[in-house]
């Protein structure tokens, strides 16, 4: 005998009714206060737009010099940095350049937004064991529920768009940088918490000048990892209406295009291997003061 089909039908028919009342109040509230919450992020989607027309807009030998000298300050490696620059004239010479700054623009501010959010709770999570404990079961929620499940509550507020697939991407993204920035902070050996605490350093000395810095290495691998993470929302932001290199490839999937698939597919992991390796350097740059030398 199936248990399930012997459920008395008062209580299919209640599960039902509660179904259509969630359903029937989220309507609700989306139509109630849809306008003031796309108005709250109006002012992120200007930002955003703005960044983007300005990256298109800007010659693109300026672009590549600052790509440089970006990965040349972050790894102080001629390679990585020259590498870097080829791989966007080549990304360029393929007509993806302006897919490629759509993309970069969104990974952005997407990370600047993770980092804002992600490290000041991390910092809270270090300090207050409630708070880790309050948190975790969130941010593991966060990192397991399929995509697309999260999704829905934003397309339905929100729309399509921008901001929504910006949100989507802050979401998937934000966990990493949260968690490592707490592990990096609870890592800190306490016999030099003792020796600042014997100095007469507060909270917020010990913080900023001892807990903060030698977590920088643990804090930068969040970051990294944020930045994978947001790289790999591209395709699955484009299915809301978000511009850039995963549009082209969600096409290529509807239309069975698999040249243009593969090329914007190689551009956006030509994206992630640049970001993680400079971002990969500048955090073991971070840790040479505990072996002496610098790691090159």
């Amino acid at each position: 005998m199936d248990f399930w089909t012997e459920i008395p039908s008062l209580g299919r028919n209640d599960l039902r009714d509660l179904k259509k009342g969630i359903d029937a109040s989220f309507r609700s509230f989306s139509r109630a206060y849809g306008p003031e919450i796309e108005a709250f992020f109006d002012p992120l989607y200007f930002f955003l737009v703005r960044l983007e027309k300005l990256l298109i807009a800007a010659p693109w030998p300026i672009i590549l010099i600052v790509v440089g000298a970006l990965a040349y300050l972050g790894s102080r490696s001629w390679k990585l940095a020259l590498g870097s620059v080829l791989s966007f004239i080549i990304i360029g010479y393929f007509g993806m350049w302006k897919d490629m700054m759509a993309t970069i623009s969104l990974i952005s501010v997407a990370t600047v937004i993770c980092i804002a959010i992600g490290i000041p709770i991390g910092i809270l999570m270090s300090r207050y064991d409630r708070m880790q404990a309050a948190i975790t079961p969130i941010l593991d929620l966060m990192q397991t529920i399929p995509i697309f499940v999260y999704l829905l509550p934003v397309v339905m507020l929100l729309g399509i768009g921008r901001v929504p697939g910006l949100i989507a991407v802050i979401v998937y993204a934000l966990p990493p940088i949260i968690r490592l920035t707490n592990l990096g902070i609870r890592l800190v050996d306490k016999e030099i918490l003792e020796a600042a605490d014997a100095f007469g350093s507060d909270y917020r000395q010990k913080l900023f000048s001892v807990q903060i810095p030698l977590a920088l290495p643990n804090i930068f691998a969040g970051v990294n990892q944020t930045i994978m993470m947001a790289l790999a929302m591209v395709v699955i932001a484009s299915m809301i209406g978000v511009k850039g290199l995963g549009m082209p490839v969600l096409q290529s999937i509807q239309n069975q295009y698999l040249t243009l698939g593969l090329m914007n597919g190689l551009a956006i992991v030509a994206l992630a291997i640049i970001f993680d390796r400079v971002s990969q350097r500048y955090g073991k740059r971070l840790q040479a003061h505990r072996y002496g030398k610098e790691n090159e």
